[in-house]
């Protein structure tokens, strides 16, 4: 393809990079509020528990409705409403009052994110498909290296003593600047041609399968983030101050997954890319429950997270280009069932921890990840 054809993809491809980015950052630097959202409310660990649970069921809801959105306008459109959204909702976080209300905001702010999650791995895999090669990993690769950020702003901001409230509006006056010329460079050609399809794709097993795969590798996503430094503290018995360093190995590795993971799909095939790469995170992260050494669970929580990290941009290729169905639709149908996995990965983890150990009810992980090396055949690019 010429320089001049593939200027519109280029300038698609970076603008939808950024909007991967800030959708990462603007979630991740909440995050180190919440101990202090927690004590202003005079909230216990469950009903934290609780609380939080609105914004990934606002996502879920939102991702159920909003790849029709897409398939009728196009991703452009609803990349830039939904993204709005984010932004506008954000501050409701901090102007919440109790824990219903917390509740409610982190509901309508997981819709808009969720909408927004969906809307722009559709842009992705339009700007792919004019690329003609592999490059939705590294979009995901952008919104890894945006959490980081985030997280780090967030803290930032506590140390200063800047409240929840007046960072999150800050977060909304960089949406407000930013959504409609990063929308503007995006491809506006994706909706669908024939409306009478439209609806979600649940009848091709297809998708069912490459669900199923998210919803395994989402899951173990899940349970890493919550209950890494939980085993390395309680079980390995490191020092707190060590305990973090399990999550961020793992990711890290992942990131570098993701950077790396178009290259590899490109020359040797999505199926052989996840098997493999699942394959080597399920014996990391097994031998090192097996023996359980802090050294060598590092280097299992990095070797699992460089395992899980082509399962999602290649399952969202994947059912984009075999799926009946328009892009969006069959991307809604993956990425929820995929949430449903990070949704129930944490408090899976906990109830089979308290019937066992930490040790075995982690080690329902690398299983699952093995289970993603024998469906690994159902992800092809068409």
């Amino acid at each position: 393809m010429s320089d001049t054809a593939l200027a519109a993809p280029r300038r698609a491809r970076v603008a939808t990079a950024i909007v991967f980015a800030l959708h990462a950052a603007v979630f991740a630097a909440w995050t180190p509020h919440i101990p202090s959202v927690k004590e202003n409310l005079g909230l216990n660990d469950g009903a934290l528990g609780l609380t939080l649970l609105g914004a990934p069921v606002g996502s879920v809801v939102a991702m159920l409705l909003v790849g029709n959105a897409v398939a009728k306008w196009g991703s452009r459109r609803v990349v830039l409403l939904t993204f709005l959204g984010y932004g506008l909702t954000s501050p409701l976080l901090g102007l919440a009052w109790s824990a219903w209300a917390l509740f409610v905001a982190l509901a309508l702010w997981g819709a808009t994110q969720g909408a927004l999650d969906v809307s722009m791995n559709s842009q992705g895999i339009a700007v792919e498909n004019d690329y003609g090669r592999p490059i939705l990993s590294s979009f995901h690769a952008w919104w890894s290296f945006g959490g980081f950020v985030g997280v780090g702003l967030g803290a930032l901001a506590l140390g200063l003593g800047v409240d929840l409230t007046s960072q999150m509006i800050g977060a909304t006056v960089l949406v407000a600047l930013v959504a409609w010329p990063l929308s503007r460079a995006m491809l506006g050609d994706d909706h669908a041609v024939d409306e009478h399809k439209l609806g979600l794709p649940w009848r091709d097993k297809r998708v069912l399968v490459l669900g199923a795969i998210m919803f395994a590798g989402l899951l173990c996503e899940g349970a890493v983030g919550d209950w890494a430094a939980l085993y390395l503290k309680e079980t390995v018995g490191v020092a707190e101050e060590a305990a973090g360093w399990g999550y961020a190995v793992f990711a890290m590795l992942m990131f570098v997954g993701r950077v790396m993971g178009d290259r590899w799909v490109l020359r040797f095939g999505p199926s052989r890319v996840v098997a493999t790469l699942a394959a080597v995170g399920a014996i990391g992260l097994g031998t090192a429950l097996v023996v359980g050494q802090f050294g060598l669970a590092l280097v299992g929580f990095g070797l699992f997270g460089l395992g899980l990290a082509c399962i999602v941009p290649v399952a969202f290729s994947s059912a984009a280009a075999q799926s009946d169905a328009h892009a969006a639709q069959a991307i809604a149908g993956v990425a929820t069932a995929g949430w449903a996995g990070f949704l129930l990965g944490p408090p899976l983890i906990g109830l089979l921890a308290h019937a066992t150990s930490q040790s075995w009810a982690l080690g329902i992980l690398p299983v699952l990840l093995l289970s993603v090396v024998l469906g690994a055949r159902a992800l092809k690019r068409g």
